[in-house]
């Protein structure tokens, strides 16, 4: 092998043998899609007179809840972009929201953010170790970052919040003391010219107000380096040789390290990423959600990060939808409860509707009938009731999750080398 083709950077990954090409979709086709969901979000707030579906609190409140699910799904991108199966991101979530918390009280919210982003490539260091270097089967290795990250953080917290000057500020076992607040970004006189016309409940023009005065009022900070790292993500992944080599690694690591690529290394820091962005994730939960640590205060948000990343097929852009989607109907069920997710059920109908049509179009029978019998369904419950029941109301993020991996997963095509075990040396 020359100089040459060891400097070389590895060709892209192959593809499985007939695999079909992924086709993008192009700018004008986005843009109909995007104005088309628009107007049907608005023609339901019409019909039934639910302002809050897309007024700027509950769109200010869906992008807070979705902050940290779309940061746990980018960690998750990440490590098994490189070939890595990360279920450990829950646990090192809460290894954020805890080093977020434990420096965050005593010093400075920034300094606790950089801790919690610590904190979560440790997690990562420990995930790496046991998968990369001594070939531990991955969901088993995830899964006792997880346990051993809760069993850690309780210790600690008893340890550093329970006493002393912890709980003379407001500690206790399961809490550490409040932080202070990181600041947020209002574009000023526009979000009050928006608000103001938002309350005009106009069709179209309001539900476009209060979408763009949601995403441009009481910002958070942390959301806008969320919003940089997947863009930077994106760039740095497909757009750079560094990107094609990790890639290569969770394709064909064997091909990759036969060009000369470390396949340790980039596994390694592929992980490394994976967790402080997961660690970032739990120091928003931690710093900007709460201002303090809380036990149990990541609810699942790792797997849910982990679903919308599968949502997402594995790319930046679609895993920021997923995480949209995930915190739009968190926020809903939580700020408005059952009389607004009611009204969304009619904006189930005519998507489950829709989907019916092109699947019998596409003539996939089966699923083009199981989704228009799903639509009636739906359009029954809908007539029939007023209102949802709370407890359903509450389970509603889990069922969209649900959902949502039932009709995409037709479409989803995982790296090809995802969760193998590798040994050092196989592609020599």
């Amino acid at each position: 092998m020359t100089a040459t083709m060891t400097d070389a950077p590895p060709p892209a990954a192959p593809k499985a043998a007939g695999a079909p090409q992924r086709s993008g979709r192009s700018l004008g086709l986005t843009l109909m899609i995007v104005a088309g969901a628009l107007l049907l979000l608005a023609a339901v707030r019409v019909i039934t007179g639910a302002n809050q579906l897309d007024s700027a609190g509950q769109v200010g409140a869906a992008l807070g809840l979705a902050v940290p699910i779309g940061l746990a799904g980018l960690a998750g991108l990440w490590s098994e972009r490189a070939g890595v199966v990360n279920i450990g991101l829950e646990g090192m979530m809460i290894l954020g929201t805890f080093g977020a918390g434990w420096i965050g009280w005593q010093s400075s919210p920034w300094l606790g953010l950089l801790c919690g982003i610590a904190f979560g490539v440790l997690g990562g260091l420990v995930h790496a170790v046991a998968t990369v270097t001594f070939g531990v089967d991955h969901i088993v290795s995830g899964v006792a970052v997880n346990l051993l990250a809760l069993g850690a953080t309780q210790y600690l917290a008893k340890l550093f919040f329970a006493d002393g000057k912890a709980a003379e500020a407001g500690g206790n076992p399961k809490q550490s003391p409040p932080a202070d607040t990181l600041p947020d970004v209002t574009v000023p006189g526009l979000s009050d010219g928006l608000a103001s016309i938002e309350k005009h409940h106009w069709f179209l023009v309001s539900d476009l107000a209060g979408i763009i005065g949601g995403l441009i009022t009481n910002l958070s900070v942390v959301t806008i380096i969320a919003v940089l790292l997947f863009v930077g993500s994106w760039w740095l992944l497909w757009r750079t040789p560094f990107g094609l080599r990790l890639r290569s690694c969770g394709e064909n690591p064997i091909a990759a390290e036969s060009l000369g690529v470390n396949v340790y290394q980039y596994k390694y820091a592929a992980v490394a990423v994976s967790g402080g962005l997961a660690g970032l994730g739990g120091a928003f939960l931690a710093l900007v959600t709460s201002h303090t640590y809380l036990e149990g205060q990541t609810g699942g948000r790792g797997y849910i990060g982990l679903a919308a990343m599968i949502f997402g097929n594995w790319r930046p852009g679609g895993l920021a939808i997923g995480a949209g989607l995930f915190g739009y109907s968190d926020a809903l069920q939580l700020r408005n409860g059952g009389v607004t997710v009611h009204a969304l059920l009619l904006l189930l109908v005519v998507l489950l509707a829709l989907l019916a049509g092109w699947k019998l179009y596409k003539k996939a029978l089966v699923q083009g009938v199981v989704s228009a019998v799903m639509a009636a369904l739906v359009l029954v419950w809908y007539l029939l009731t007023d209102e949802v029941p709370s407890d359903f109301v509450g389970a509603t993020p889990y069922v969209v999750t649900l959902l949502v991996l039932s009709l995409s997963a037709q479409r989803l095509r995982m790296p090809k080398a995802d969760g193998m075990r590798y040994r050092k040396g196989q592609g020599k």
